[in-house]
């Protein structure tokens, strides 16, 4: 039964697809500003004085004693010399990065089932879910954080599990939404969010931990976000299809240019081709650009501010405001860039594989080349911000590169192949904050993160090979399969590959 369109009430302002691109990047936005809030949050929930003399107790015990050249950077005469509230919690460096890293331990295991569920019955719904829970866990942390670090373990988790099928659940939208050629730009619309709510949440907690207290970041930001879940209810559906907020020209020209019919209401299950998806060439060439280029996301992403901190010496406010405004400049670079290449691919410039590849080498090859100079200006403070500023921004390319190319090489699977993807590139955000947490033990000093900076650069420039030779742009035999035959209780019909 189709839909009936209601007077073009969308389409006379803004189109439908703009809405759910609109609103899917401001969901983005408050799941990732609810995930980094805590890194910036925590510099005032903590008790530094009292952690950095367990430390020095530490040193002088293994009679330890730093080269000059590693030292840590003066701040005198660099920033503010006012010494700074200490937090009530005396959490060492390795429980700081349990706390967090344990958010992609829910991350993990929920996307690949929010993948599938989000193609089968209904995407709008999963993304509601992803929202909604890490509101409430956002809600609940500082009563938890009173309690035991432990139960922010247990909030933590319950953000990751609803931030991980925030991806799958969105490439289903798109790949049933954007048309072809507006699929770079809806695409970079709605996952540069992540760069915005970055931004928001960097530039919010900051100023609320200094003015207000850590935990405002959580009551103000939680609160704030919940206005999100009922215009997604309201202005929202899986399909142009099922839209009765749509003009008949946008629903018609969107399934028309996605090959399928405007009264076609049903929603089909695939029975996903594992087999061919594991030996695809253009598929595993984005699990590992996803995979190589995720380490790079989250090391700046989470660990930034304690780099700032710790060896640059800069305050919370400095330290919110360095950290996030390079995230800003990522989301204008990345809407600009998607549409310039999109630009080029509809006058037949380039083709979708050229413009995918020249998205990863922005998003690898700047941000590899900063990292080398980051981990030699030393204590040139201005540098440091500068070359910061400029591999964060670069990185946007991601989002009209590899990001969108799931939806690109199979439409029809394009939630379970994000999920794939996702969940390998998952694992460097669990293991960065560990990672740096263990090398900086101790030895908060430049010699410590120059380390780090080598081995994203070396992940880097795997991403750069491999995704160059092997990634592609173009539909893969294999998205065309039988549907699940309904009659025969969910079993598909005969399709070698399928399981």
């Amino acid at each position: 039964m189709d839909v009936p369109a209601k007077g073009n009430i969308l389409g006379r302002m803004v189109p439908a697809r703009y809405v759910l691109a609109i609103l899917g990047s401001i969901g983005m936005a408050i799941v990732y500003g609810l995930k980094v809030n805590l890194s910036v949050a925590m510099v005032g929930m903590l008790n530094h004085t009292a952690i950095e003399a367990s430390v020095h107790d530490v040193q002088d015990d293994d009679n330890f004693t730093a080269p000059a050249e590693d030292m840590q950077c003066d701040a005198t005469g660099n920033s503010t010399s006012a010494k700074e509230a200490d937090g009530p919690f005396l959490w060492s460096s390795e429980i700081q990065g349990i706390v967090l890293s344990c958010y992609f331990w829910g991350y993990f295991v929920s996307q690949i089932p929010g993948g599938r569920i989000a193609e089968l019955f209904s995407a709008k719904w999963v993304m509601f879910f992803s929202v909604t829970i890490n509101v409430v866990c956002t809600l609940l942390t500082p009563v938890m954080a009173e309690a035991h670090y432990v139960a922010v373990v247990i909030m933590r988790v319950g953000e990751g599990i609803g931030g991980g099928v925030t991806f799958p659940a969105m490439h289903v939208l798109l790949s049933k939404w954007a048309p072809p050629a507006e699929r770079s730009v809806m695409a970079a619309l709605v996952y540069a969010g992540t760069s915005l709510g970055t931004v928001i949440s960097m530039l919010m907690a900051g100023v609320l931990t200094a003015t207000l207290g850590w935990e405002s970041v959580f009551y103000v930001m939680g609160g704030l976000s919940c206005a999100w879940c009922v215009l997604w209810v309201w202005l929202v559906q899986d399909s142009p299809q099922s839209q009765p907020l749509i003009s008949v020209e946008e629903r018609e020209m969107i399934v028309t240019s996605l090959g399928g019919k405007a009264n076609d209401h049903e929603h089909k299950k695939l029975a996903v081709p594992w087999k061919a998806v594991f030996t695809s060439g253009p598929f595993l060439a984005i699990l590992v650009a996803h995979a190589c280029s995720n380490w790079g996301w989250y090391m700046l992403l989470i660990e930034l501010p304690f780099y700032m901190k710790q060896v640059l010496k800069f305050n919370m406010t400095e330290n919110a405001v360095t950290t996030a405004l390079p995230f800003l400049s990522l989301w204008f670079f990345s809407i600009g860039l998607s549409r310039g290449l999109d630009w080029l691919r509809s006058r037949g410039v380039i083709t979708t594989t050229t413009a995918r590849k020249i998205g990863t080498l922005f998003a690898s090859l700047v941000p590899a080349a900063c990292l080398l100079g980051l981990a030699f200006v030393r204590c040139e403070r201005a540098a440091a911000v500068a070359l910061t500023a400029l591999g964060v921004t670069a990185i946007g390319g991601m989002f009209c590169g590899f990001l969108s190319n799931h939806i690109d090489i199979a439409p029809n699977f394009a939630g379970t192949l994000m999920a794939i993807t996702n969940t390998v590139a998952t694992i460097p955000g669990i293991v960065v904050p560990i990672f740096v947490g263990i090398l900086t033990h101790g030895n908060q000093t430049i010699s410590a993160w120059r380390i780090i900076f080598f081995v994203t650069i070396a992940l880097y420039v795997v991403e750069i090979v491999v995704y160059t030779i092997f990634g592609s742009g173009e539909e893969q035999s294999w998205n065309k399969v039988p549907e699940v035959d309904e009659k025969s209780e969910g079993k598909p019909l005969k399709n070698e590959e399928s399981v």
